[in-house]
């Protein structure tokens, strides 16, 4: 039987603490309550104040207890259940109804109908999301329902403040990298000629779940040819038809997305099947050197864009272009380094164009340098923790090439 430390879990202090935050936060932007929607989003912001997942909308005020609205009864159940089995709800007022009415009216409830309200889910900036998560009809009813309510966006304040982790937090994340790192070894150990992308899918997502826990959309990026810059999930993930198999002299690439109680880890994996050509190995280096400077350049108090453009210089410096960013914020994935759309040095047009942050100890990203020339490419990368001094990183395996 595993021991606790194998699954670990937060504890009511850090309910406590995160709920004490969110309180400063609002004292600080002037806000009364805090609208925090989760719906359908990847980085799932309500579990943030709930500890949970339930596809809803918390309301949040700065004095008195949260509201959890869910969109069905079967969430509701879940968690008396869970009560049941010994499990404190960090939000115990729990109701169905993500819809205008049963918002303004909780609302209403809480005094805050004429109240400056903070709205997370109208402008984030994670992938897919940059346009926000909050449905046209949802909040257009709202507005409609509570015409002397003010809202105020603060989807990047909050969003930062997630960022910070306690050390709590961190042992979960740390776990989280763990479980790629694992994933990472099995890839590695089935990147041979003559298997299949869909047997390497199956028994990488297969280590994710057995270790309690699960991988977001896109659930895993899988490439594999000798020679291959798109990005993004697999084209038989949505068309069906046979998956490609490996042969020599094949590059895979993958992106890991294990999560584990909510905190998301990433893995960037390039494995070069033998033998290797003289382009990959360049592009490798140069990846790698980029990977180190990130290392080097890492510290509390650099700002996010000056850390993504010292990543760059290298890949720039060599005449070679990156397709997709050389790093992101984690848990939650709202900050984003720009990429390159062409060997023009065009930069690429992405939603990610958010404020700067500056970087403090706690928060967590994704190192993921890639170096392309022509249509050669190899990406790697891992998870790296901010400290007061520099940073930790989580990842080994997946932040070098690997050669099978």
């Amino acid at each position: 039987m595993s021991s606790n430390t194998d699954f670990p879990v937060l504890s009511l202090a850090e309910r406590d603490r995160r709920f004490a935050r969110t309180r400063e936060l609002l004292k600080r932007l002037g806000l009364e309550g805090l609208i925090l929607a989760g719906l359908t989003s990847r980085e799932q912001y309500d579990a943030y104040l709930t500890n949970d997942y339930a596809e809803g909308i918390v309301i949040f005020p700065a004095e008195g207890t949260p509201t959890y609205i869910t969109w069905q009864e079967g969430r509701l159940m879940r968690q008396k259940e869970a009560q049941q089995r010994g499990i404190v709800p960090w939000v115990e007022d729990m109701r169905v109804g993500v819809d205008g009415p049963t918002v303004a009216a909780v609302i209403r409830e809480k005094g805050l109908d004429k109240a400056r309200l903070g709205v997370v889910g109208l402008e984030s900036r994670g992938p897919s999301e940059m346009n926000g998560y909050i449905p046209y009809a949802l909040w257009t009813k709202i507005l409609a329902e509570l015409p002397r309510a003010q809202f105020v966006d603060c989807f990047t304040a909050f969003a930062a403040m997630m960022l910070v982790k306690s050390q709590e937090e961190l042992v979960l994340m740390r776990r989280s990298a763990a479980i790629g790192e694992e994933a990472c070894k099995v890839m590695l150990s089935m990147a041979k000629p003559g298997v299949s992308e869909l047997e390497i899918t199956a028994e990488v997502l297969y280590t994710i779940f057995k270790n309690c826990a699960f991988s977001p959309q896109p659930f895993l990026i899988l490439h594999s040819g000798p020679e291959t810059v798109s990005w993004g999930p697999p084209m038989w993930r949505y068309q069906g038809g046979p998956t490609r198999t490996l042969q020599k002299g094949d590059m895979v690439l993958a992106e890991i997305f294990p999560r584990y109680g909510g905190f998301e880890s990433q893995q960037q994996v390039s494995i070069a099947l033998q033998p290797v050509d003289n382009i990959h190995m360049e592009c490798a280096k140069l990846a790698r050197r980029a990977y180190e400077v990130g290392l080097e350049v890492l510290r509390p108090g650099v700002s996010f864009n000056k850390l993504a453009d010292e990543m760059e210089k290298p890949i720039k410096a060599a005449g070679c272009w990156h397709i997709s960013p050389m790093l992101h914020s984690l848990s939650p994935l709202a900050w984003v380094g720009r990429v390159e759309a062409s060997t023009k040095g065009e930069q690429g047009k992405g939603a990610w164009e958010s404020q700067d942050l500056i970087i403090e100890a706690g928060m967590v990203f994704e190192l993921e340098p890639n170096a392309q020339r022509g249509k050669h490419r190899v990406n790697i990368g891992g998870t790296v923790v901010v400290t007061e001094s520099g940073c930790e990183e989580l990842n080994q395996l997946a932040t070098n090439m690997l050669i099978a």
